[in-house]
């Protein structure tokens, strides 16, 4: 019998921040390759920072995280990065900012430029490489962000709620894009929300927080079949697990 692969393995992390109280306290989770984990959980506890860890951008008090097998910061070319704000350089237009990454890594232009088509076109932005910061909607910069760390063909994705300040009609095209795109590329991710919903629509599993220090109180398993699409929403089965995973994240709050 062959075990089944682990992409993201964290064993007894905790994470405190100078002499404060531990933001998390003994969490413990495995990822598959191309699977979609959601974390929920009230504020402050501790979802950020488990994704930074994962990261490598900041290093477990207790425990350890592992990447493909290694430690985050020997798995960097491994993930990307999509973060709350789309964070893009205002004086760099579309392919600028989508490009910058690879340019970062040293990557020649041939491989810039075809890199950067892909994920534009991916993302719904072809035809759109000039435009400046300024020039797009909300909706389209966070299509930018998107397309940035696509460009790194990532085994893993750590975004932290990267559709949050979108309002619900982009939000929701937004999570069908993102589901689509990974049916095309396989990759994993690990995302942060704030949405009951979201995160049934988005995951495969969906894990609760508890209150800081951050512990996973509960998973819920999210067998919606795919494609997942907008009538998703209208399904029996997906209210029923929104309404199941809205009583395991209202035994959590404070």
């Amino acid at each position: 019998m062959t075990t089944a692969p682990v992409l993201v393995e964290l064993r007894g992390v905790a994470k405190a921040f100078g002499g404060g109280p531990p933001a998390l306290a003994e969490v413990s989770l495995a990822m598959r390759p191309g699977e979609i984990v959601a974390l929920l959980g009230p504020s402050g506890c501790g979802k950020s920072t488990l994704l930074r860890l994962v990261a490598g951008l900041a290093e477990p008090t207790a425990g350890t995280v592992r990447v493909a097998g290694r430690a985050p910061a020997d798995a960097a070319a491994e993930l990307a990065f999509v973060f709350q704000e789309p964070a893009l350089l205002p004086w760099l237009d579309a392919a600028g900012n989508v490009e910058l990454p690879l340019r970062l890594r040293g990557a020649d232009r041939p491989a810039r430029e075809s890199a950067r088509a892909a994920a534009l076109r991916l993302v719904g932005l072809a035809g759109r490489e000039g435009a400046l910061p300024r020039e797009l909607s909300g909706g389209q910069k966070m299509r930018v962000s998107l397309a940035r760390a696509l460009t790194l063909a990532p085994k893993l994705l750590l975004l932290d709620e990267p559709f949050g300040a979108l309002d619900a009609m982009t939000r929701e095209r937004l999570q069908e894009e993102l589901l689509a795109i990974r049916a095309q590329q396989g990759w994993a991710a690990l995302f942060v929300t704030h949405s009951v919903a979201e995160a049934v629509f988005l995951a495969d599993r969906v894990l609760v927080l508890s209150p800081q220090p951050g512990r996973v109180a509960a998973e819920v398993a999210v067998p919606l079949p795919a494609p997942r699409a907008a009538e998703t929403r209208l399904a029996r089965a997906y209210h029923d697990l929104v309404d199941e995973v809205s009583r395991r994240l209202r035994a959590v709050e404070p």
